[in-house]
């Protein structure tokens, strides 16, 4: 570099001082301001012909090194960009004996704009740390980066090790696993089969990362497959190995051979633990197989084997899915009573069950009991309780827990704003609604699907169809994915606002987008051809569903009943009514209700209270619509025999 570059800068600042260069003898640039050797020449840089400018020596490895030992890292960091890679490789090779400054040099040299070559060079130096983390985050830099290919990455740490002398596979090993932990499967596969080529045999634990990664993308398959190459290459299956295969075959839904899979372990000498019985517990729980569970937790406690924390967790969901509340919270006490701490996602699982039952007392009651304990309440707590309030219409308390969660400086997520919006959405509140859908985008979060379809459902309910278009076309324009329910929710609001043919025009937009319709979009076109007394296009569009494959259910023929008899066309009503039941489907409150009222229109009361006779016989209890309709009935009927009686 010549002096002059080197100087313009002070210069500009300073322009009256001589410039100074400094001529080091025998030592860098580094080492000359901590020399009692080292000499400054002042220079009156003007005076010299441009030829006649001093050079700066270039940086040598050795001066280079004793600056890293003597821990000049302000002069490293500030003269980083000129190191070149091969002087940083270098140093690098000098320093392998001692990782731990070989690894604060790397930190101040600008890691990231070195070559693919020096980069794998430092790695490999790091990698003789007591410690993996620092190779493992250098690696993940270097994947992530791009730079190079994972291949190419496995190839330039093999020279590196060549250059170092070692014979570990650690850097291998290494590099597998951070494109696991990276979830890229497949390259950290391939470096399996590169390594296999050298002759090498990754380890255990390695082989262990690449299982867990295949069952944590659901690739289940490919789990299989390099199981069966572990086996081949004869790489011993840790108890680790076993629990990551007996949690494929779960998830599979193989429970019985999960459960074969324990002996297969016990026969090649590997003792199952609480681990390998957790995941067969939760595996039978998450399924509704409680009993199943019961008796792992049976087997597992006669082999010596106490169940922890999670076994009873995983107990008490499977119970509070199975609606067996009673005993979860009885388990639970039992736990308690062991010695045993709940953790909050066992509390949530409890309250979960509670709210769903509808008994919110005892769902606080253990929100309550937690705190007393001192485990603090987490946003998933919350987002249930406010949920439960919301189903029950109590805003104010469910608006007093969202000031409690900001109060305790606990953040609500994307699922609490969605509770808040369809809570509202639910209840009427189109202004708070909305609010929360503002306060959502402020704070970076952003709306998903969910959130658009409460917003919708409540534009529809209160008859802002303009809005609610408005509001679709700007989540299409976004490139949101709409779904059936959306769509639905955007049909129903023409339909009660009586635009069928906006209704029918979302209906072909589906069919474009390649959304299937199902039960609830046609039961929603047909209510609105109803409504009309358009009662023979709703028994068309029952037809229309039949084609294509979408099964009609009570709703369907309920609707059809329904306004067949609004109509007084009583055999028409009839006969779906046969129709109905001819399927499978037995008459409900509401097909009683249409036909009573039906048959008491068409002043035909006794065939009315004949239906609710049977209707009573077969244990459906009639409501207030029942008895008007029949009392609103026997008045037509007398009114009719005084104007006959007038005659």
């Amino acid at each position: 570099m010549k002096a002059h570059k080197v100087l313009s800068s002070q210069i500009l600042k300073k322009p009256k001082p001589k410039p100074v260069i400094v001529i080091s003898h025998g030592h860098s640039l580094f080492s000359a301001p901590f020399s009692s050797t080292s000499q400054q020449i002042s220079f009156d840089q003007s005076q010299l012909p441009s030829s006649s400018v001093p050079q700066i020596s270039k940086i040598s490895p050795e001066s280079l090194l004793e600056s890293v030992r003597s821990s000049q890292w302000h002069f490293l960091k500030h003269h980083s960009t000129s190191l070149d890679p091969s002087l940083i490789s270098t140093v690098l090779f000098d320093l392998h004996k001692t990782p731990e400054l070989a690894l604060k040099f790397i930190s101040h040299v600008e890691f990231h704009r070195l070559d693919v070559k020096t980069r794998c060079l430092a790695i490999a130096v790091a990698s003789r740390l007591p410690s993996p983390k620092p190779s493992l985050q250098l690696l993940k830099q270097t994947v992530s980066s791009d730079t190079a290919s994972v291949p190419v990455i496995f190839d330039e740490l093999a020279l590196a090790r060549e250059r170092l002398g070692a014979s570990t596979t650690i850097l291998f090993d290494l590099l597998i696993r951070a494109c696991c932990e990276m979830k890229r499967a497949d390259e950290g596969l391939q470096c399996f089969y590169m390594m296999k080529e050298k002759g090498l045999i990754p380890k255990t634990e390695t082989c262990n990362d690449i299982l867990s990664t295949f069952l944590k993308l659901n690739r289940t398959d490919s789990a299989w497959v390099f199981y069966a190459e572990m086996f081949k290459m004869r790489i011993k299956s840790s108890i680790y190995t076993f629990n990551i295969m007996i949690n494929v075959l779960c998830k599979e839904g193989k429970l019985k051979k999960a459960k074969d899979f324990i002996g297969f372990m016990e026969n090649l000498g590997v003792k199952p633990n609480v681990v390998t019985y957790n995941t067969i517990i939760h595996a039978y729980c998450s399924r509704g197989r409680v009993e199943g569970a019961h008796l792992f937790l049976n087997a597992m406690k006669s082999r010596g084997i106490q169940p922890d924390s999670y076994t009873y967790s995983s107990l008490i969901s499977g119970m509070c899915k199975d609606k067996r509340l009673e005993e979860a919270s009885e388990m639970f006490e039992k736990m308690k009573e062991m010695g045993l701490v709940p953790s909050a996602v066992t509390y949530n699982t409890l309250i979960d069950g509670y709210c769903n039952k509808g008994d919110l007392e005892k769902a606080f009651g253990y929100r309550d009991e937690m705190v007393e304990r001192g485990i603090l309440p987490t946003v998933s707590t919350y987002n249930l309780l406010v949920h439960a309030l919301f189903m029950e219409c109590k805003m104010d308390e469910a608006d007093g827990l969202v000031k409690e969660m900001e109060e305790k400086r606990l953040v609500p997520d994307q699922i609490t704003y969605n509770i808040l919006i369809n809570g509202y959405s639910r209840c009427g509140n189109v202004k708070k609604a909305f609010r929360f859908h503002d306060e959502m985008l402020t704070k970076g979060i952003q709306p998903t699907r969910v959130t658009y379809t409460s917003l919708i459902y409540i534009l529809s309910k209160r008859n802002r169809m303009k809005e609610a278009d408005d509001l679709f076309e700007k989540i299409m324009k976004k490139g949101i994915t709409v779904d059936v329910i959306m769509f639905n929710a955007l049909i129903d609001g023409h339909c009660a606002n009586g635009n069928m043919e906006r209704a029918f025009s979302l209906l072909k937009e589906m069919d474009k987008l390649n959304i299937p319709p199902d039960d609830v979009t046609y039961n929603t076109l047909m209510q609105g051809h109803c409504r009309e007394g358009r009662v023979e296009e709703a028994r068309a569009l029952l037809d229309e569903m039949k084609r294509r494959g979408i099964q009609p259910d009570h709703v369907s023929f309920n609707t059809l009943i329904s306004g067949y008899s609004r109509r007084g066309d009583m055999k028409d009503a009839m006969r779906v009514c046969d129709e109905m039941l001819s399927i499978g489907f037995n008459p409900t409150l509401l097909t009683y209700n249409a036909l009573i009222q039906g048959f008491c229109k068409n002043k035909e009361g006794d065939i009315a209270e004949d239906l609710l006779k049977e209707m009573v016989s077969k244990g459906i209890t009639p409501d207030d619509s029942t008895y008007l309709s029949l009392i609103e009935g026997m008045g037509n009927i007398d009114r009719s025999v005084e104007s006959h009686n007038a005659y």
